[in-house]
């Protein structure tokens, strides 16, 4: 069945090769994202054309996932336009590489701001939606960085991306009795078809940055930056994480996946991602709270 689906930071990477991939699968797709007259008005027209080449409905829509006024307008759109959301999935996202030393404690509010207060806001526009339909599929964009390999310079990513992790497994247990399902994508390190390194942001303190540079770290931004691209393959595609995502869209309620791991590098995080769902689940287990680890069918 043809779904209406919100996916956010889809003007590039994850975000834009899955909405595309699932407009092909058949499903109303609104690509959202920010300045869509300004500065994002050429990714704007791309889509349009790529809506039309095809036959499929991928539609843009207006969203900074940092105001909650513009978030509650594209829900709003959506339903006005559609009737009804069925699928929401959170890709939104920014990393920033250097040493952890070098950011202020203000840019690291920013980017927790970006990529996991930002869900928030988007939960508490669509979420009340998804209730009232008593069904509904929540798709988290997470890291295998939060259970797998953490390379030196990218604290503050890995950080937000934890925090992101946590928020859409407890999510997960509080939505479940309202017919709603989770399922969370983890990608592992991806060199193309991304934007991670390309817009990435810089530390404010560029005199510790030197004291780095200048002692034994010389040169060790560009080494983390080489040694990801040594580890990835070099047929990794990053429309795998696309296809992943179409794949959990099209399955049946009550059978999808909790996680799904696409990991060009093998980083672990499969088995830690493991490891830590099965201790938060026993202990659901043990405290009598074990019917919220599967979401309940209410239609």
């Amino acid at each position: 069945m043809s779904k209406i689906i919100l996916i956010t930071g889809a003007s590039s990477g994850f975000g834009r090769l899955a909405a595309e991939a699932l407009a092909k699968a058949g499903h109303t797709v609104y690509a959202s994202m920010r300045e869509i007259a300004g500065r994002n008005a050429p990714e704007v027209a791309k889509i349009a054309a790529f809506s039309k080449e095809n036959g499929v409905d991928l539609r843009t829509v207006e969203l900074d996932v940092l105001s909650q006024d513009s978030v509650d307008a594209a829900a709003s759109k959506l339903i006005g336009e559609s009737g009804r959301i069925d699928v929401l999935i959170h890709n939104a996202g920014h990393m920033v590489f250097g040493p952890a030393e070098a950011f202020t404690p203000e840019q690291l509010a920013q980017l927790y701001d970006v990529n996991v207060l930002s869900t928030q806001r988007v939960n508490r526009a669509v979420l009340p939606h998804l209730r009232r339909q008593k069904q509904g599929l929540v798709v988290w964009v997470s890291s295998s960085s939060s259970a797998g390999g953490t390379p030196p310079y990218l604290a503050p990513y890995f950080a937000a991306k934890a925090g992101m992790d946590a928020m859409a497994v407890v999510y997960a247990r509080e939505l479940s009795r309202w017919g709603i399902e989770t399922s969370i994508i983890v990608p592992g390190a991806f060199t193309g078809g991304t934007n991670h390194f390309a817009h990435s942001g810089r530390p404010a303190d560029e005199a510790r940055v030197a004291e780095y540079e200048a002692g034994p770290y010389a040169g060790f931004g560009a080494q983390v930056q080489k040694a990801f691209a040594a580890i990835v393959p070099p047929d990794a595609d990053a429309s795998a994480v696309a296809d992943a995502i179409v794949g959990v869209v099209d399955t049946p309620f009550g059978k999808r996946p909790f996680r799904v791991h696409i990991d060009p590098t093998e980083d672990g995080a499969n088995v830690g991602f493991t490891v830590l769902d099965r201790l938060r689940s026993e202990m659901l287990h043990r405290v009598g709270l074990s019917d919220v680890l599967i979401p309940r069918v209410l239609v």
